[in-house]
């Protein structure tokens, strides 16, 4: 297709379209249980841990810095300690750096969140796994990528999020207002400063 032929227009027309629809589709109860047990681990003195991977992985340590600032709850991008990632990297093997730094920092009232558009990242699966077997609470953000229904992640989590869409940039953007969504409605219900 040329640059002629291609109607910009249109397209974007088509990604909000799609966007919508799946923002639209998201199940309220999912998204609800994530606002409970973000909840539930402020009460309890626990801590979130984030991984993920790619976009998977900007979107954690977005919000780890918003929850931290904004909620004063204690959340760890396990993305972000490039040495730690990369020792157990290179040291174990990529499928474990989530694990390994786990065994480090988790405690069993923690909240453990995973994002994975496809559902079957192995490391993240793993993460996920780890922290099931060590009393940890868990979610999963996913996506309906390829209609893999969210794969692994979505059967292994305690809440399982899925976002109705095959787009991996989608599933990318939906992570992020899913995110927005928790941290305002628990702002709103604790009555805390909103972000200025």
């Amino acid at each position: 297709m040329s640059r002629d032929t291609f109607d910009f227009s249109d397209f974007m027309d088509e990604y909000i379209k799609d966007l919508s629809r799946a923002l639209n589709t998201l199940d309220r109860d999912s998204v609800g249980k994530l606002y409970t047990e973000m909840l539930n681990v402020m009460d309890s003195g626990g801590k979130v841990h984030f991984i993920g991977n790619g976009g998977s992985a900007a979107t954690p340590s977005h919000s780890a810095g918003d929850w931290s600032k904004e909620l004063g709850l204690p959340t760890i991008a396990h993305t972000d300690n490039i040495a730690a990632l990369t020792a157990w990297a290179n040291d174990t093997s990529y499928a474990n750096i989530f694990v390994g730094q786990l065994q480090t920092w988790l405690n069993p009232n923690d909240l453990v969140v995973g994002y994975s558009g496809s559902g079957n990242s192995s490391n993240v699966v793993n993460g996920i796994t780890y922290a099931n077997e060590h009393g940890a609470r868990t979610v999963g953000i996913t996506g309906d990528y390829k209609s893999g229904k969210g794969g692994a992640l979505a059967q292994l989590a305690d809440v399982s999020i899925i976002c109705d869409t095959t787009s991996m940039e989608r599933i990318e953007d939906l992570q992020l207002i899913i995110n927005h969504i928790v941290k305002e409605a628990v702002k709103a219900s604790r009555g805390l400063p909103s972000h200025s």
